[in-house]
């Protein structure tokens, strides 16, 4: 058995995570080693229980190897696992990296340059078109363009790419072989033709609610920033461009339109809760609970934004540790944000463009 038969084994174990297989990794050296290891030598390794080390030391009762490794011939697609070249060199530097990653198409040195567009299922004609204008203006100039496949912005931003000649990569939060949302399946297949399909989860995976938070943790992972299009605060881009924040990655946000109440709570109540949230977190005289509840979220979208407004909404912080770390690229006090820019507040950064 080689390195990477090995991953795939240890990626069907029911409770062996990235993180455990780390710990097993530090103590074993190499993947076939783990399972050929004791139970007794098993529970020596740190977050290593006995009922996980059962599991492993009798891997062959639990898991069909053999027919996991026919079924990736069969179905086309092939297995990356970390010391792979082709494995996304930014997915390796976060805490807990897949063992594998299934893919079907290609992953290529060009993808090192690639930004996540993400956003709601249930979106705006809007946020549709912009998601679309977005992704076929970035794979256009050689960015690729990844999301998660699934209905509304992320559909947008596949098909934006794909119409922009461009590089594509759709990370499932199924198995590679279910297509989810079913109508995606000619989608996902001129995707993989111009870039790749890829998932952490092995053949016939079912979609569920543990499924997209992992997901989202490698589409925010293998990318260098996240936009969040359009969203509302149930959306799981929240969960996404939360996992970039961890990761120390941009966060853009789309401003909407003024008139429609979807687009506006995309940016001001998802976007600055991570700006407010570490202010409050570092404020000396409050608590952090107390500090989040009384702490209003930043209206923002194309047009006036005086330091007036700032200020009232910066009661609830310490006034240096606000202002401080508010970054005015194109905004003083009553003038107009210009089409094209940036603002930046915290860690959120938000495109500005003309009003509709």
């Amino acid at each position: 058995m080689d390195s990477r038969e090995a991953f795939i084994a240890l990626n069907l174990i029911e409770g062996v995570g990235p993180v455990r297989a780390r710990s097993l990794l530090e103590h074993f050296g190499d993947a076939p080693k783990i399972l050929a290891a004791s139970k007794h030598e098993l529970t020596r390794v740190r977050n290593i229980g006995d009922d996980t080390a059962e599991k492993i030391h009798d891997w062959e009762k639990s898991i069909d190897l053999a027919g996991e490794l026919k079924r990736i011939t069969d179905y086309g697609c092939h297995v990356l696992i970390q010391s792979d070249e082709n494995y996304p060199a930014s997915l390796r530097e976060i805490y807990d990296p897949p063992l594998c990653l299934y893919v079907k198409g290609e992953l290529t040195a060009k993808d090192k340059n690639c930004v996540a567009l993400v956003g709601s299922r249930m979106t705006t004609h809007y946020g549709i078109e912009t998601a679309r204008k977005l992704a076929y203006q970035l794979a256009y100039t050689g960015v690729t363009v990844v999301s998660g496949g699934a209905r509304g912005i992320d559909t947008a931003a596949h098909q934006g790419a794909l119409s922009g000649k461009g590089r594509t990569i759709a990370v499932l939060g199924t198995g590679i072989n279910l297509v989810f949302p079913t109508e995606n399946a000619e989608l996902f297949d001129r995707i993989a033709s111009n870039g790749a399909v890829i998932t952490q989860f092995p053949f016939n995976r079912p979609a569920d609610k543990q499924s997209f938070p992992i997901r989202n943790r490698i589409v925010a992972g293998m990318t260098l920033g996240t936009v969040v299009v359009e969203a509302n605060l149930s959306s799981g881009a929240l969960i996404t461009a939360n996992f970039a924040t961890e990761y120390g990655r941009q966060i853009f946000a789309v401003p909407g339109r003024i008139n429609q109440f979807v687009s506006n709570e995309m940016v001001n109540s998802l976007c600055f809760q991570w700006f407010w949230g570490f202010q409050t977190e570092r404020h000396p005289n409050r608590r952090r609970r107390t500090a989040r509840r009384k702490a209003r979220p930043l209206s923002c979208q194309s047009g006036t934004m005086t330091l007036e407004r700032f200020k009232g909404l910066g009661r609830a912080f310490h006034p240096s540790s606000v202002f401080d770390r508010i970054d005015w690229l194109n905004a003083v006090n009553g003038q107009r944000f210009g089409a094209g820019t940036q603002w930046r507040c915290g860690f959120v950064s938000v495109i500005i463009g003309p009003c509709p």
